[in-house]
């Protein structure tokens, strides 16, 4: 049973390309390489001793597209390719409109024309806004975001609501993540961000490496114990596993579901920096900054829903993020490079 993932050469893409093969998938994956390196490819065959066909296309182009499901027997999609920086996004808001939702259209309508039903998509937590108080559960209003890159998840997963109400035996699941960090335990696979990284964990390892002078903390008086934001951190191979999860689910069923994943609980960024001193033996240099644009100060899951409806759960702790992070960095000092 063949199942394509669109942006499956990045992080999270990645790891579920490994999970997906180790439940006995076939895996193929759409990538245009444009955050990614190739060398993913082959990374995944070591570690499972597999090799996903893989496809250097722009998933916005439907002909591309449309030739991956001509030449397979494609049975359903995980969509993760989108452009994905909050704060990029406030920067250059129409690249990620383009990007993202004309990514998500033209899949949605190969899908239907080759009648492939079943649908995962990599959403996120930013759908929930600024205005609910967490934990977030999935019956709570979404609402617009302090960002792009919120927006388009949100509008995207209004297409494939309108889309499933139209095609009665479509199946999607919409995978709302909070914090994905941590790597592949082989340190073959991780989060390896072009420029400058955007997310708290890269940032920690590349400081921990020597690639930055220090670690910059973005706002120390949001209301939380230590006054920096607190995040629901998952592993991302936790992430991966849901993936799988929501694509047994999906083949089986009908109509769309939104599901967190996340563990449940909710870490400062001072914590996590703490943790990964800890779990490593390592001491990070901090830097104290202000506030970025677009940044909540806490988010974390209300977790039951996956469990109920999909059987899974978050297994991995804050300890194992943290070490799993700094054995993928200090073996690829340079990411793919």
């Amino acid at each position: 049973m063949a199942i394509l993932l669109t942006g499956g050469m990045g992080f999270i893409g990645s790891h579920t390309a490994v999970e997906l093969i180790n439940e006995g998938y076939e895996v193929i994956i759409a990538d245009n390489l444009s955050n990614s390196s190739p060398k993913v490819l082959e990374r995944i065959e070591t570690i499972t001793g597999t090799k996903p066909l893989f496809y250097e296309i722009d998933v916005a182009v439907k002909k591309d597209v449309e030739k991956v499901f001509d030449e397979n027997k494609i049975e359903g999609v995980v969509h993760f390719a989108g452009y994905k920086s909050v704060p990029e996004s406030t920067r250059i808001p129409l690249s990620y409109y383009r990007n993202n939702i004309d990514t998500a259209l033209t899949v949605l309508e190969v899908m239907k024309e080759r009648d492939c039903r079943t649908f995962v998509f990599s959403s996120s937590a930013t759908v929930y806004g600024d205005k609910n108080k967490a934990p977030f559960n999935e019956e709570m209003p979404t609402s617009t975001s302090t960002n792009a890159y919120g927006n388009t998840k949100l509008m995207i997963e209004q297409i494939v609501r309108d889309f499933s109400a139209s095609w009665e035996d479509f199946s999607a699941v919409l995978l709302r993540y909070f914090n994905p960090i941590g790597a592949h335990p082989s340190g073959l696979i991780g989060e390896a961000p072009d420029g400058i990284p955007n997310n708290l964990m890269p940032y920690i390892t590349q400081t921990a490496v020597g690639v930055r002078e220090f670690l910059g903390v973005f706002g120390t008086d949001y209301d939380t114990p230590d006054g920096t934001g607190v995040r629901d951190f998952i592993h991302v191979v936790d992430l991966a596993r849901g993936h799988v999860a929501a694509i047994g689910y999906a083949l089986k069923s009908k109509g769309t579901e939104a599901v967190n994943l996340g563990t449940g609980n909710g870490s400062s960024v001072l914590e996590v920096v703490h943790t990964f001193e800890e779990a490593n033996d390592l001491k990070i240099p901090v830097k104290l900054l202000p506030r970025r644009p677009g940044d909540v100060a806490t988010s974390f899951a209300l977790a039951t829903k996956a469990k109920e409806l999909l059987g899974w759960e978050a297994k991995l702790t804050l300890f194992d993020m943290c070490k799993d992070s700094w054995n993928w960095q200090k073996n690829n000092p340079k990411g793919y490079n």
